[in-house]
């Protein structure tokens, strides 16, 4: 029987693993992001879908730990003068927010007709984002250590703090017989537990954490270290769940608290790989809790709240992102990430049912309605960038070309044009440049190089940049074809001019040099070259052989390139040489009726 029962287990382990895998890459593939897929393979292995799952609320409780693993890794990266510096958005921002959105979503309740403390508690817990899905949504996007995501982030983190003033407002309000049956200890002695917890936490974090690592570090036991960063994380949770307090928020203090230690990149390395996993998890079970019959039973109720919350929060994080002078692309972006509930809606409502504030029904009908906000979410992001205006290019500060002369115009300020750049400088070589990037080109500004606005690709412009004058005008635009157009408009419009091109693999370098660029450069030829060589001297071979060697590969490399372009296919060279695919540094024009010596085989096209 016990051999039984470790089957079941182990299928269920392998049914949850196997609906993330398959869901995942599905639905990021189809432009819906990885939260949806959880969400969606919840809904069909759960007790309301396939019915693989009779409990979801048990995988929940687990899962929230990839929740708590999240805030500790945000915590790591959150170093107390950091944190300090965010000091008005959490409390400014945040406070403000929460205010606006509590106050509508509550008379959202009432005129919905619940009575006005049902009418609140379901306005609080729809106020509480969704720490998961919005961390996840911006780690995706890159916006964690941007300034709008850092503003987020210091939202959430007020909203997580909230979560403890809540439950302390549900216990007063609760009838007085719910909490002398329920409350085992006074409130008074529940603040006090919440503080000394807090402070056994900080002291820890102080005095305890980075010599207990440093003891380990010296016992070279790698296994041990990933068990103490568990052990921290887990039992910062465990000591602010025992003080009543939010688990997350106390993963996220011992975080801050070793976010400056030696030892933070290793932490990070060991708690990744659990966060990842414990977090497609708790997505997953999420999907599950979603009654359908609770839906079936009252969908106009939840259909309409869901919809109706969702954009009276949207609209009130707006109005405040607006009023506080964040432009209207940022706001409409945190209207519409932020406009759902989040998990902790689950807890403070299972406190107000327990409570007997909610009855168990009206527990169901918000509860159904949070999670069918946060599987809308991603769907909203994916509608907002399909269907919202692309924002106006702002050009403050940047200046376009009128009227510019010198003897180099250099197109495209990118790494490769600024290596270039500086032999020309150099020299004493007056060069005008000209990008498309403007972060790149007021960047370029504080280190005094001065870059122009500009689109090679139009004559206008190329006009207005000095090309008709310019000796020698060199395109190392980031944009393969792009580059070529350039030359291609370059060879035609200005005939005096020389013309050198980046070219960035072998295919390309045949469409520059058919173009007329009189050099084209292909951007990673010379690098492999010289760290081949380098790998033969660090072998033992001498360095003049080495040399050579390069030499010899060079000339054979610049002879395949001239027969492709005389004789050859643009799919390759001739079958007698195999499948050569490789570009020489400097190709030069064909001449007509070239031929070489036989070549070795190559690698693929780079």
């Amino acid at each position: 029987m016990a051999a039984e029962a470790q089957g079941s287990e182990l299928v269920k382990v392998v049914v949850l693993l196997a609906a993330g895998v398959v869901a995942v890459p599905i639905f990021k593939r189809i432009g819906l992001g990885s939260v949806l897929g959880y969400l969606a393979a919840g809904l069909a292995i759960g007790p309301f879908g396939l019915g693989l799952f009779a409990e979801s609320q048990a995988i929940l409780h687990v899962a929230e730990l990839g929740v708590v693993m999240f805030l500790f890794l945000i915590g790591l990266e959150m170093r107390p003068s950091h944190l300090w510096s965010l000091r008005r958005e959490i409390f400014g921002l945040g406070s403000v927010q929460i205010l606006a959105c509590s106050a509508a979503m509550t008379g959202v309740g009432l005129l919905f007709g619940f009575p006005p403390v049902v009418a609140f508690i379901g306005a609080m817990g729809f106020v509480l984002t969704s720490t998961a899905i919005v961390m996840q949504i911006l780690g995706e996007r890159g916006d964690l250590a941007l300034p709008r995501g850092q503003r987020i982030v210091s939202i959430l983190l007020f909203e997580d703090l909230l979560i403890v003033p809540l439950l302390a407002l549900v216990a007063l309000m609760a009838p007085a017989d719910a909490v002398a049956d329920g409350a085992a200890r006074s409130r008074w002695a529940d603040i006090g537990v919440a503080l000394a917890a807090l402070a056994t936490l900080l002291a820890a974090g102080i005095w305890l954490l980075n010599p207990l690592f440093r003891l380990l570090a010296a016992a070279k036991a790698r296994e041990v270290m990933t068990a103490a960063a568990l052990l921290v994380v887990l039992g910062a949770a465990l000591l602010m769940q025992v003080g009543g307090l939010s688990m997350a928020m106390g993963a996220f203090l011992a975080g801050v608290l070793l976010s400056e230690s030696t030892f933070r990149h290793q932490l990070e390395a060991d708690v990744e790989p659990f966060r990842g996993i414990l977090l497609g998890l708790f997505f997953l079970s999420v999907g599950m809790s979603l009654d359908l019959r609770v839906v079936a039973a009252n969908w106009p109720l939840i259909v309409g709240g869901v919809l109706i919350l969702m954009l009276t929060k949207a609209v009130c994080i707006y109005g405040v992102a607006r009023a506080l002078k964040s432009c209207h692309t940022e706001a409409l972006d945190r209207a519409v990430l932020m406009a759902q509930g989040g998990e902790f809606a689950f807890v403070l409502f299972s406190a107000a049912v327990g409570a007997r504030l909610l009855d168990a029904e009206t527990g169901a009908n918000l509860t159904a309605i949070v999670v069918l906000s946060m599987a809308l979410t991603p769907i909203a992001i994916l509608l907002l960038r399909r269907l919202a205006p692309k924002a106006a290019l702002s050009l403050e500060g940047v200046d376009e070309p009128n009227g510019l002369s010198g003897s180099v115009l250099l197109v495209g300020f990118g790494r490769f044009g600024q290596v270039v750049c500086q032999s020309l400088l150099a020299r004493g070589v007056e060069v005008s440049i000209i990008d498309t990037d403007v972060d790149m080109i007021q960047s370029a500004q504080s280190f005094g190089f001065k870059v122009y606005y500009g689109d090679g690709t139009r004559l206008d412009v190329l006009h207005a940049s000095g090309a008709d004058t310019a000796q020698l005008i060199a395109i190392c635009i980031d944009d393969r074809a792009a580059a070529t157009t350039t030359v291609q408009l370059v060879r035609h419009q200005f005939p005096q001019a020389k013309v050198l091109a980046r070219s960035f693999d072998r295919e390309h370098a045949l469409e520059l040099v058919n173009a007329g660029v009189d050099l084209q450069v292909r951007e990673t030829f010379e690098s492999a070259m010289r760290f081949g060589e380098a790998a033969l001297v660090e072998l033992g071979v001498p360095a003049d052989e080495a040399s050579e060697v390069v030499a010899d590969i060079r000339r054979r490399d610049a002879e395949r390139f001239e027969l492709e372009l005389v004789g050859g296919t643009r799919a390759g060279v001739p079958l007698l040489y195999g499948n050569m695919q490789q570009t020489p540094l400097i190709a030069p024009k064909p001449r007509a009726g070239a031929a070489g010596a036989e070549a070795p085989a190559a690698g693929p096209a780079s």
